[in-house]
């Protein structure tokens, strides 16, 4: 196995603890169009994915609709007021020990990535709420909006490996809490893949994506990364 260089880890339920906030928003918003879908539904087909997506996928593979994208487009429009009074309102942080955890990885010169199925302007508001800051806590932030295609599309991963220098994917390490992060490292080539417990997904879903680890949080990458 190649020396790692560079991690990249989604936000959200990996290395945010929002206690799936977005996805009770994505429900919240979907259902008020006239629907009776369950959060494990939202779960199912939408984890990790930029959230217009998300509520595409759930309504086509939950409802019934025939077109589901006039439903899609007022759930989406309702969905970033909605998030935006909710992470306004709730306690957002990161889990614990993830500040430690990122100063030992900078210790050992590796480089760390966020990725996000959020847009810019979403996840630079959670990233303010943590008093995170690029240079200090993290190297880079590739949000969805960043690039043409999200998850499971490699773009994020390979928008971010440009901007810190990273030519060869196989030093790369990728992290998420469900199943299309992980999709998205092994297109993206990179030389691990994980899946982490503490977010939208269960093992099982994440067993169906085939990471090289699945672990409890991410503060477990301490023994995979340093011994």
């Amino acid at each position: 196995m190649k020396k790692i260089k560079m991690v990249v880890f989604d936000m959200a339920g990996t290395t945010v603890n929002e206690n799936n906030l977005v996805y009770k928003t994505v429900l919240k918003v979907i259902n008020d169009q006239g629907f009776d879908l369950t959060l494990e539904d939202v779960l199912a087909y939408g984890a990790g994915k930029e959230k217009y997506q998300a509520i595409t996928d759930v309504l086509t593979a939950c409802t019934d609709v025939p077109d589901v994208k006039p439903v899609a487009d007022q759930a989406f429009a309702k969905f970033k007021q909605a998030l935006e009074k909710a992470y306004d309102e709730e306690t957002i942080s990161s889990f614990s020990g993830m500040d430690a955890f990122f100063e030992r990885l900078r210790e050992h010169h590796i480089l760390i990535a966020l990725n996000t199925g959020y847009d810019k302007r979403t996840a630079l508001k959670l990233i303010s709420k943590l008093d995170w800051q690029a240079g200090r806590n993290f190297d880079t932030l590739v949000a969805a909006d960043d690039v043409e295609k999200g998850r499971p599309f490699p773009d994020m991963i390979r928008y971010a490996m440009k901007q810190l220098d990273v030519s060869d994917a196989g030093t790369v390490l990728k992290a998420g809490d469900s199943a299309i992060d992980i999709e998205e490292g092994k297109n993206a080539g990179c030389g691990i893949t994980v899946g982490v417990l503490s977010g939208a997904q269960t093992r099982e879903q994440l067993s169906g994506a085939k990471p090289d680890y699945i672990i409890n949080n991410l503060t477990e990458l301490d023994a995979i990364l340093f011994n």
